[in-house]
This record gives C-alpha cells, sequence and structure tokens, in this order.
C-alpha cells in the first residue's frame, strides 16, 4: 500500500504551496494572450467586439506589437502564484478532512474538497484578478492605468475602496464552486480510472519504490484538458458576469453592468442573448481552458513527485 504524506505537516504545506504556485504561473503563461483576448471580447471592447479569436490576436500584434498579447499578465502572476498555491495546498487538505469523514470512494468529498479549495483561493486573491482584467482590457493609447499598484489605488480611491476592488466577487464564488468542484473531482476521477483500467497505457511505478503508480505526463495532459472541459462548460456565464462587472466602470456606457451580479446577468442577457452574451467568447474559452488545466494539473503532479509528495496510489488499496 502507498503511504499518505502527513498534510498537516509544515514541510508538506510549504512545498505544496510551491508546486502550485509553481504550476499556476506555468498554466496561465501559456494561454496568457489567449486571455487578454478573452477580456477584450467578453466586455465587447470597441476595437476588438467585432473579431474573433485569431482575427483578434493578429490585431493585438500589428496594433500594439507582439508583446501586447501579455499585457496585464505580470499582474496575473502576482495574483496566480498565491492562488494556485492557495487551491491546490486547500485541495490537499480538504480532500484529506472530507474522505476521513465520508470515505475515501465518496464522490461528494472530491467535489467539495474542489469546490472549498477553489473558493478559498479566490478569497484571498480576488483584487490582483480585477487589477490584471482592467489592465489586460487597455489597449494602446488609451491608458488608464500605468501599472499594478496604480490601478489598485485608483480604483481604491474612485470607485469606493475594498468593495470596488470585490466588485464582481458574488459571480465569481457561484462559478467557483461547480467550476473547482468539477475540475478537481474530474481530474481525480479520470485519474483513477487510467490508473484501474488502463495501467499498462497511462501509468508507470512510482520511482520512490512505494508499490504504487503514477500518471504518464500525456496521461495527465488528457485527464487534465478533459476536466477543464467540462467544468468552464458548466461555469462559463459566471465568468463572463465577473468581468463585465470588473470592468463596468472603465467606460460610461457600461456602470450598469456593475450593480450587481443578477441585474448584471439581466442585463447581459437582454442586451446580447445566450450566445451572443452569456457564452459570448466560450470557443476562446475552450481553446485556452483545456491547455490551461492541462499543464496546471499536469505541472503540479509532476512537482510533487520531483518533491518527494507524491507516492504514487496503489489502486488495489486506493
Amino acid at each position: 500500500m502507498a503511504t499518505q504524506p502527513d498534510t498537516s505537516s509544515a514541510n508538506f504545506i510549504c512545498k505544496s504551496l510551491l508546486a502550485g504556485g509553481v504550476a499556476g504561473m506555468c498554466s496561465k503563461t501559456a494561454v496568457a494572450p489567449l486571455d487578454r483576448i478573452k477580456i477584450l471580447l467578453q466586455a465587447h471592447n470597441k476595437h476588438y467586439k467585432h473579431l474573433g479569436v485569431f482575427s483578434g490576436l493578429k490585431t493585438i500584434v500589428e496594433k500594439e506589437t507582439f508583446i501586447a498579447l501579455y499585457k496585464g499578465n505580470g499582474a496575473q502572476m502576482v495574483r496566480i502564484f498565491p492562488y494556485a498555491a492557495t487551491q491546490f495546498t486547500a485541495f490537499e487538505i480538504y480532500k484529506r478532512t472530507f474522505t476521513s469523514v465520508l470515505g475515501s470512494g465518496s464522490h461528494i468529498a472530491k467535489f467539495f474538497s474542489g469546490s472549498a479549495a477553489g473558493v478559498t483561493a479566490v478569497t484571498l486573491t480576488y483584487p490582483l484578478d480585477t487589477i490584471r482584467a482592467r489592465l489586460a482590457f487597455q489597449v494602446s493609447g488609451e491608458h488608464v492605468y500605468t501599472g499594478i499598484i496604480h490601478t489598485g489605488v485608483s480604483i481604491f480611491k474612485e470607485e469606493g475602496g475594498v468593495r470596488a476592488l470585490y466588485r464582481g466577487f458574488v459571480p465569481t464564488l457561484c462559478g467557483m464552486v461547480p467550476y473547482a468542484g468539477f475540475s478537481f473531482y474530474c481530474f481525480e476521477m479520470l485519474k483513477f480510472f487510467c490508473m484501474k483500467y488502463i495501467p499498462n497505457i497511462t501509468c508507470t511505478p512510482c520511482k520512490r519504490n512505494t508499490g504504487g503508480l503514477v500518471l504518464i505526463v500525456p496521461a495527465k495532459l488528457l485527464c487534465g484538458g478533459v476536466a477543464g472541459a467540462v467544468a468552464q462548460s458548466v461555469s462559463y456565464p459566471l465568468d463572463v458576469t465577473r468581468r463585465r462587472m470588473q470592468l463596468a466602470m472603465m467606460n460610461p456606457d457600461t456602470h450598469k453592468f456593475g450593480s450587481g451580479m443578477v441585474q448584471t446577468l439581466k442585463a447581459i442577457y437582454k442586451e446580447n442573448g445566450v450566445f451572443r452574451g452569456l457564452y459570448r467568447g466560450m470557443s476562446i474559452n475552450y481553446l485556452r481552458a483545456i491547455p490551461m488545466v492541462a499543464v496546471s494539473f499536469s505541472t503540479y503532479e509532476l512537482l510533487k513527485q520531483a518533491l518527494q509528495l507524491d507516492t504514487g496510489i496503489d489502486i488495489k488499496t486506493g
């Protein structure tokens, strides 16, 4: 039977925080250009709202240079390291807690662990997400903000203090429960399926010689990609709502999207409908979410093995 690490030890927590933070940075940097065009399309930026994904990316390069594809990614890295570090570490702790109460085979325990981890992480880092969205929404020649600190201070002073930095937080929480829950649940279940039914194709013995199995990299990427697709399909309308609320105060014409979650949902639906409003940018979201979640889970799992946090799973004993 593969031994399980002590999730309450300082050594485990520090290593897990490091692995989670690095995994988050790698995954977000990999899809940063798609993240930026997604924000521009979601919030109907006047220069890009008539364009598609690839034509939008091409236009960014032509109008603002190649580096502009990564606009806002600095703020994203500042945010994503603590976010991903907290999320992955919290998941390990919550999973240990919930499974001890509900049983190791409990589907509810896996889903709740992912949801609770996502809520914990987003609560701690949400203001940085608002700042990153503002920076990414700007286009060359029309800059309102000059950097992370200036953006945060400006929002705080001019738009209502801490509450302004958390604008869109309620739909984010509502969306995070199914998104993080399904992400972790699907990944864990797909990983278990691969190890139990097709280990000869998807697994290799753990290098720590514990008798357990670990997924090979292509299998990790596949499981993570499927998990990301499922999670995004469920939670996407609330992601659009969050973005419209975060960016509402940048243009007088969009102030109506900053009043509240329900009002914003209604306004988006009334103005643009389901596919052009609540699911606007969904195609690009699949293009970015699938590789992003795949890279995130895969990098985290690889770093867990490198840092000797993962002893592998003995499929006979779970």
